[in-house]
C-alpha cells in the first residue's frame, strides 16, 4: 500500500535523519526491470513471486500483480509473456511442486468482506497461467498471502487487512483445486507481508506499523506468536511491507523486510533475526525503486547479471511509467551490506 502521506512527510524526514546517523544503508542497482504493469497514473504493481528453472535458469519466470486488474508473467528480460485478468488481486505466492507442477495462488479481494484465494497452474514452458479453482480466505478482505510444504501438503497463509491470518489445507486434484479451513492467527492491526521457513515451520508476518511476527506454522501448533522484530524508525522504517527469505544450512540465511517509510530493505541473520544490515536499490541506469510492496528471493544462478540469486522488488514510483517491478543481484546485495558491515 502507499504508506507516505503528506501531512507525515515531517515524520518521515526526521526518521531517515535519524538513520542515517545510526546505521548505513548501502545503495545497489537495479540490473534488471519489468514492464510497466498496465495500470497506468495508480498504485497498481504490488507483489512477485519467482520461479527458477532448474535446468534452464535463464528461461526463469516471474509472476506479479497488477492489484487492480490481475496478473503478469515475465521472463528475466522483463518482457510480459502472459496476462491473466482478476480483477483486484493483491498479492501472490508460488510453489514447485515436482511432477505435479508449479502452483501460483494470488489473494484475491474482489470483495472486500470476503478473501479469497485463486489457484493456478504455470505452465513452465510457455508462462500461461491456468485456472484449476478457489478457496476461501476468511471473512475480511484480502491482502497477503504465502505458501509453506507441511508433511508434502501446500498450505496457504491468508493475511486480511484488519490483521486476521487464516491458515489454509489445499487439496490439489490433477484438473481442480480446493482448500480446508485448517485455523486462525492474528496479529493487533493492519498486515500483509509474510513468508514461510518450510526448514523450520516458521511463519513470518509484518504488521505494517508495528513490525514483524513469528507463529509456529504448524497446523496443529499454538496461535499464539510474537513480535520478533519491532519497526523502531532505525533498523525498519513503516510501513512494515513484503518479506523475503534466503535460506542457508539447517537454519540460516537472511530475512528481507521492505522498509517501505524510507524506500529501503531491512536485513536480518536466521536464526537469531539479529540485525544484519541495510540496503537501497538505487544507481544505475534502470533508477530506483520507492515505496516496496511486495518483494521476492530466489536462490541459485540464474543468469551472468544473477550469478547467485535473484532479488525482486515492486517500484511503486516509476515515473513517468506505470509502477514496475526491478530486479536485482542476491550475491551484489550481500557483497555491499557485507562491505559495510562494522
Amino acid at each position: 500500500m502507499q504508506a507516505i502521506q503528506t501531512a507525515g512527510l515531517g515524520l518521515l524526514l526526521a526518521a531517515t535523519l535519524a538513520i542515517s546517523a545510526t546505521a548505513q544503508t548501502v545503495a545497489v542497482p537495479a540490473r534488471g526491470q519489468t514492464v510497466p504493469v498496465g495500470t497506468v497514473a495508480d498504485d497498481a504493481a504490488d507483489d512477485p513471486a519467482i520461479w527458477r528453472d532448474p535446468r534452464n535458469p535463464e528461461r526463469s519466470l516471474i509472476v506479479g500483480t497488477d492489484k487492480k486488474a490481475g496478473l503478469h508473467v515475465y521472463r528475466l528480460s522483463g518482457e510480459s509473456v502472459h496476462f491473466t485478468p482478476a480483477g483486484r488481486v493483491n498479492n501472490v505466492d508460488l510453489v514447485d511442486l515436482g511432477a505435479r507442477g508449479v502452483l501460483v495462488v494470488a489473494s484475491d479481494r474482489n470483495d472486500p468482506a470476503r478473501a479469497l484465494l485463486k489457484l493456478y497452474r504455470l505452465n513452465t514452458r510457455s508462462g500461461a497461467l491456468a485456472a484449476v479453482g478457489e478457496a476461501e480466505g476468511g471473512a475480511g478482505e484480502a491482502y497477503g498471502v504465502c505458501l509453506a510444504v507441511i508433511d508434502r501438503q501446500v498450505h496457504v497463509f491468508s493475511v486480511l487487512k484488519d490483521g486476521q491470518i487464516v491458515q489454509v489445507r489445499l487439496d490439489l486434484g490433477r484438473d481442480k483445486a480446493s482448500g480446508t479451513l485448517v485455523r486462525k492467527l492474528s496479529v493487533p492491526s493492519q498486515a500483509e507481508g509474510c513468508v514461510v521457513d518450510n526448514r523450520t515451520r516458521t511463519l513470518y508476518v509484518g504488521e505494517e506499523r508495528a513490525g514483524v511476527w513469528v507463529f509456529d506454522a504448524g497446523p496443529n501448533a499454538p496461535a499464539e506468536g510474537r513480535l520478533a522484530i519491532r519497526a523502531d524508525g532505525e533498523q525498519l522504517v513503516p510501513d512494515v511491507e513484503g518479506l523475503a527469505l534466503s535460506l542457508k544450512g539447517r537454519t540460516g540465511g537472511w530475512l528481507v523486510v521492505s522498509s517501505q517509510g524510507d524506500n529501503a530493505y531491512a536485513l536480518y541473520r536466521l536464526p537469531d533475526l539479529a540485525p544484519a544490515g541495510r540496503f537501497r536499490i538505487a544507481g544505475g541506469a534502470l533508477g530506483s525503486t520507492e515505496e516496496t510492496d511486495g518483494i521476492a528471493l530466489a536462490p541459485g544462478r540464474f543468469s551472468r547479471t544473477y550469478p547467485d540469486g535473484l532479488f525482486v522488488a515492486q517500484d511503486g514510483n516509476n515515473a513517468p511509467d506505470a509502477q514496475n517491478f526491478k530486479l536485482a543481484s542476491w550475491a551484489e546485495i550481500l557483497k555491499a551490506v557485507r562491505a559495510a558491515a562494522p
